[in-house]
C-alpha cells in the first residue's frame, strides 16, 4: 500500500506536471500563433527608430547651436577688434586735436603778444613825440618871450623861473 500511494502520489505529481508542461507548450503556443512575439518586436524596433531618429534630430540641433555659437563668437570677436579699433582711432584724434588746439593757442597768443608789444612801442614813439614837441614849443614860447621882454636880469630870472615852471607842468600832464 505504501508503494501504491508512492505511485499514485507520483503519478498525480506526474500527471500535475504534465499538465503544467502541456499548458506551457500551449501558451506558447498561442503566443507564437499570435504572433505576439513578432508583434513584441515589432514595437520594439518601431521604438527603437523613434530613439534614433530623436537622437539624429538632436545631434543635428546640437550641430546647429555649435555654427550659432561659434557665428555669435565670431561675430562678438569681430565687434570688440572693431570697438578697440574705433577707441583707439578716437584716442590717436583727440591727441592730435589737442596738439593742433594748443599749437593755436600758442600761435594766436605769440601774435596778440607781438601785436601789443607793438602797440606799446607806438604809444611809446608817440609819447615821446609829443613831449618833443611840447618842449620845443615851450623852449620857443619862451625865447619869444625873452626876446620881446626887456633883458633885465630880475626880469629874465623870473622869466626863466615860469617858463621852467610851465615845462615842468607840461611834462607832468604828458607823463598822466
Amino acid at each position: 500500500m505504501i508503494f501504491q500511494k508512492k505511485i499514485r502520489t507520483n503519478t498525480m505529481a506526474l500527471d500535475a506536471t504534465f499538465w503544467v508542461a502541456v499548458s506551457f507548450v500551449i501558451f506558447f503556443g498561442g503566443l507564437i500563433y499570435l504572433r505576439v512575439p513578432q508583434k513584441i518586436n515589432d514595437i520594439l524596433n518601431k521604438l527603437i527608430l523613434d530613439i534614433k531618429n530623436e537622437i539624429d534630430e538632436s545631434e543635428k540641433l546640437r550641430a546647429e547651436a555649435k555654427i550659432l555659437l561659434d557665428n555669435a563668437q565670431n561675430k562678438l570677436n569681430t565687434a570688440q577688434s572693431i570697438n578697440e579699433e574705433i577707441l583707439d582711432q578716437a584716442k590717436k584724434d583727440s591727441d592730435r586735436l589737442i596738439i593742433e588746439l594748443n599749437d593755436k593757442f600758442h600761435k594766436s597768443s605769440e601774435i596778440k603778444k607781438n601785436s601789443v608789444q607793438t602797440k606799446i612801442a607806438q604809444m611809446k614813439d608817440s609819447a615821446i613825440k609829443e613831449i618833443k614837441n611840447a618842449s620845443v614849443k615851450i623852449a620857443v614860447d619862451s625865447v619869444k618871450k625873452i626876446i620881446t621882454t626887456s633883458v633885465d636880469k630880475s626880469k629874465l630870472d623870473s622869466l626863466f623861473e615860469k617858463n621852467l615852471d610851465e615845462t615842468k607842468a607840461e611834462l607832468k600832464k604828458i607823463n598822466l
